[in-house]
């Protein structure tokens, strides 16, 4: 067993999303979204790099030595898997952990709404997950590849850095690949899968414009891709497709965008008013015939007033779904006032909660 993995063990327990180790630093763990460091020894530079190289085999230990930087899978038998992330920096070796339970999550566990069901019902198209880091991606795009897995008979191919859930063999044929190991890259594998008969295809992340242009290509010729992008709402996640392409080629994308994209989901996890973990907070955009001439057209900026009156096919906003939480007392409402857009609507209510405090 290696020393490390009684630390993680124990951040397993403690409820963290992440476990931090950094040279000159206690162990740090993030709970509830917020960093805390625990109450050890500062860790030299020799026991990072002791606690770090232990958990891997020569390959990656060669890997991080040649590329000053490693993106890895780990795992405790009983306890849970991690996805973690080693760097080289100026005052050592310092590597982050994120925290991925065995059991892979539903919709209803994780607090998304019917419309996800709806949405996983698409045969072909483009659904995206996207948010900051740390918001539940990776958990979303599990439950749909479960989804799936339960209740179709479909080929599934997973592209992931690393491979996070473990998918069991339900009624679908499941391929899980990693970079690095089972593919070179998001785009190797994306070129490959559209030869293995795939009917929905798992992007990890759609990071950069090969990955897109391939992904949106699969997408249009008769698959379900569902994919994760670091975009804070569903009009700048398709702005930032758009902006991928040089100036040219932004004119066919936008309709190639307009026809594939079935859904954008944007995610961003609030703690809850119990503080006993994490409520999710969801914006949702489905790929209605209106929002694909708005897109076609190059109104991205009319979207937002098009999901406000798209409530009847499933579209909300996270300002909506931020009240929603609020008024439900899930989440109090200075964290709501917290994480809005538009903070003005949230302010009364927040300055009525503080009047009611005890003082």
């Amino acid at each position: 067993m290696a020393e490390l993995d009684k630390v993680l063990k124990a951040a397993t327990n403690a409820g963290a999303s992440d476990l931090h180790l950094a040279p000159g630093e206690p162990f740090i763990i993030r709970k509830l979204g917020r960093l805390r460091k625990i109450q050890t020894p500062s860790l030299t530079r020799e026991i990072c790099e002791q606690f770090i190289y232990e958990l891997f085999d020569t390959e990656q230990k060669e890997t991080l030595d040649k590329q000053l930087q490693l993106d890895f899978a780990y795992e405790i038998t009983g306890v849970a898997r991690f996805r973690g992330s080693a760097m080289r920096h100026q005052a050592g070796l310092s590597a982050s952990f994120r925290i991925i339970p065995f059991e892979i999550p539903t919709f209803e566990t994780l607090g998304l709404p019917e419309t996800v069901k709806k949405i996983m019902d698409n045969h072909q198209g483009l659904v995206l997950v996207t948010g900051a880091t740390g918001q539940g991606k990776s958990s979303t795009l599990a439950a749909m590849v479960d989804y799936v897995n339960t209740n179709r008979a479909h080929h599934i191919i997973t592209i992931e850095d690393p491979i996070e859930f473990i998918h069991p063999v339900k009624k679908c044929a499941i391929n899980q690949r990693q970079l690095g190991r089972d593919t070179l890259s998001y785009a190797n594998a994306l070129r490959g899968a559209l030869r293995q008969d795939p009917d929905v295809i798992m992007v990890g992340e759609l990071r950069d414009l090969e990955t897109i242009s391939l992904a949106i290509s699969a997408a249009e010729t008769g698959h379900l891709v569902i994919g994760t992008l670091a975009t804070s709402s569903a009009p700048k996640t398709v702005d930032r497709i758009i902006d991928s392409y040089p100036a040219a080629e932004q004119g066919q994308i936008r309709a190639m965008l307009g026809e594939s994209i079935k859904a954008v989901i944007t995610q961003r996890l609030i703690p809850r008013a119990d503080l006993t973990s994490m409520a999710l907070a969801v914006e949702i955009l489905i790929g209605t015939l209106p929002v694909a001439n708005l897109i076609k057209d190059g109104k991205v900026f009319q979207i937002p007033s098009m999901m406000q009156m798209g409530k009847a096919v499933g579209m909300q906003i996270m300002d909506e779904s931020i009240m929603s939480l609020t008024k439900a007392q899930i989440i109090s409402a200075e964290e709501a006032y917290r994480n809005a857009d538009n903070k003005a609507i949230f302010k009364p209510l927040m300055e009525k909660e503080n009047q009611s405090k005890p003082r």
